[in-house]
């Protein structure tokens, strides 16, 4: 079974710093473009961050400048460096990652975590 675990969310103070890490296991022959994504209180999902197989990123102008996607293709993983936290920065976080699946059969797949929750508050 492929899937995607998240970790590091907690509640950290406004100003302080997380790092989320996401890892993909399973059968799978490759990674693909790998992101994160958000939801607040009573609002939509909504994108972060993503980083493709190169190494490209992309960042919604919320947190460019304060956070950092980064990705270890030997581990399967993507990272999220969370620096100079705001309140609105308070929700579940979610990792998607698209792949190519080996078994049972070659076919692509849009894989979701099941969120992490990041707090910021005094």
């Amino acid at each position: 079974q492929v899937q995607v675990v998240e970790s590091g969310g907690g509640l950290v103070q406004p100003g302080g710093s997380l790092r989320l890490s996401c890892v993909a296991s399973g059968s799978i022959f490759s990674v693909l473009d790998m992101g994160w994504y958000r939801q607040a209180p009573g609002k939509q999902r909504d994108l972060v961050a993503t980083i493709k197989n190169d190494g490209r990123t992309n960042y919604r102008d919320f947190v460019q400048g304060r956070f950092t996607i980064s990705r270890d293709n030997s581990k399967k993983t993507v990272y999220l460096e969370m620096n100079s936290l705001e309140p609105e920065d308070t929700a579940v976080y979610y990792c998607n990652v698209q792949v190519i699946q080996s078994h049972p059969q070659f076919g692509h797949l849009d894989l979701w975590g099941q969120g992490t929750l990041v707090t910021v508050s005094s």
